[in-house]
């Protein structure tokens, strides 16, 4: 990696916490609708919603609290409670006013490489709530720039990299989703650096065939990137 120039971070379960709060978040729906259906049936209907619904709401906990108001009326028949409706919307502002907890050794490799290495955040989700995390983590000052995608495809990549002028052979993605983070800018000649996080949204795993083709660095924790670079 002696041409990398610039890398480029994801933002939820790489740099920070965040699908853990989402899987806590279902648990207590699911215990609100438990009169009407068994957990996992409950989270089997919330997810095929949360699917269908990402080319309209995007990613993001305000599409997923609206995916739970819609799951928990199919559930129910559309028989539920205006009061169930309003636990649904304050799991949501509780999710959103919730503390940002940074991943172990995330502030102290990002100084590091902000000395050697331009950094930019390459994250996905609702513009407003990536931006209020990224504030409230501390962060901020280790990045030249900050970009919010709708989704993370080759083409969004390659576009991002033509506006702020960076050669893919000079650019590093580091990231926890295989989807999101690693294949795609692979897909255009960049490096990636995958760093798995213990939890992960199943829309954003990926088969063992998808990734068989492609070669990338696989760590344990962000602070062996110190080493690797």
């Amino acid at each position: 990696m002696e041409n990398i120039k610039v890398i480029g971070f994801d933002a939820d379960d790489t740099l920070w916490e965040n699908e853990m709060l989402f899987r806590n978040t279902e648990k207590e729906f699911c215990n609100l609708l438990s009169e009407y259906e068994v957990e996992h049936l409950i989270n089997q209907q919330l997810l095929a919603r949360e699917i269908d619904n990402l080319p309209t709401y995007g990613y993001g906990i305000k599409g997923f609290t609206l995916s739970m108001i819609e799951t928990a009326l199919t559930v129910t028949g559309g028989t539920v409670a205006p009061v169930v409706i309003e636990k649904i919307i304050e799991l949501g502002r509780k999710m959103l006013a919730a503390p940002v907890t940074l991943i172990d050794q995330v502030p102290e490799t990002l100084t590091e490489l902000s000395a050697r290495y331009r950094l930019i955040v390459v994250t996905k989700g609702d513009l407003l709530e990536q931006q209020r995390k990224l504030t409230k983590s501390g962060l901020m000052e280790h990045f030249h720039h900050i970009e919010v995608l709708s989704d993370k495809t080759p083409t969004q990549y390659k576009r991002l990299l033509q506006h702020l002028d960076i050669s893919p052979e000079s650019f590093v993605m580091v990231g926890n989703s295989l989807k999101s983070d690693i294949l795609p800018p692979l897909h255009i000649g960049c490096q990636a650096v995958h760093i798995p996080f213990h939890t992960t949204w199943v829309h954003e795993q990926v088969s063992d065939k998808e990734k068989a083709d492609h070669q990338y660095v696989e760590l344990n924790r962000i602070n062996e990137l110190l080493t690797l670079l």
